[in-house]
């Protein structure tokens, strides 16, 4: 009676079909990377994980691990990766970046936040003084046309145009992770929070 069960996880595990969409994983390392960049944020590395099992059973496990490698063939796909790294995407970025220290000021102050499209808003007309209106207006407009030329490209130099929904998607989630405390994105409900 357990003979099946184990006999059919055998089987189920030596048949492994592997399909590669859209790399999600891929993307968001992507976004995040370009993001960092333009926001001229540096990377920590991130700590290193403690070793939570005494010696003889992390080696038991790898043992376990070593024999069942032996007789099931683990599949392997090569991980997925995102082309971030075009002529194109490199200009668009650096007036990304250029750009980003006046848009600062402007989330700091709580005029601009971002969308649930992966674009910039004016989060309130009237909070806006008069006088920056027009300049914020411009601003954000170009910021938009870049972040929408970006996800096209990004699309486009990986040979998939189709994938230009699922960038931009990946890039709306991305920068909220990415913004600094204080500033404000709105919720997929299309209302406004303060991160």
């Amino acid at each position: 009676m357990k003979k099946i069960p184990l006999l059919f996880i055998f089987f189920l595990t030596a048949c492994v079909t592997i399909n590669i969409y859209f790399p999600a994983a891929a993307a968001d390392k992507a976004a995040d990377k370009i993001i960092k960049d333009i926001q001229k944020i540096t990377p920590t590395a991130p700590p290193k994980p403690e070793a939570r099992l005494p010696n003889w059973q992390l080696s038991v496990y790898q043992w376990i691990d070593g024999a069942i490698n032996i007789i099931i063939s683990p599949a392997h796909a090569e991980e997925a990766d995102l082309s971030i790294d075009s002529t194109a995407i490199r200009r668009l970025q650096a007036a990304m970046k250029a750009r980003f220290d006046t848009l600062e000021g402007f989330y700091n102050k709580g005029f601009i936040g971002i969308s649930t499209e992966g674009l910039i808003t004016v989060k309130d007309t009237a909070a806006v003084p008069l006088k920056s209106r027009n300049r914020v207006n411009k601003l954000v407009s170009a910021e938009n046309q870049d972040r929408e030329a970006l996800y096209h490209t990004i699309a486009d130099a990986n040979g998939h145009p189709d994938w230009y929904q699922q960038i931009k998607s990946t890039f709306a989630k991305r920068w909220v992770s990415n913004a600094q405390s204080g500033w404000w994105y709105q919720s997929n409900n299309g209302s406004w929070k303060k991160k």
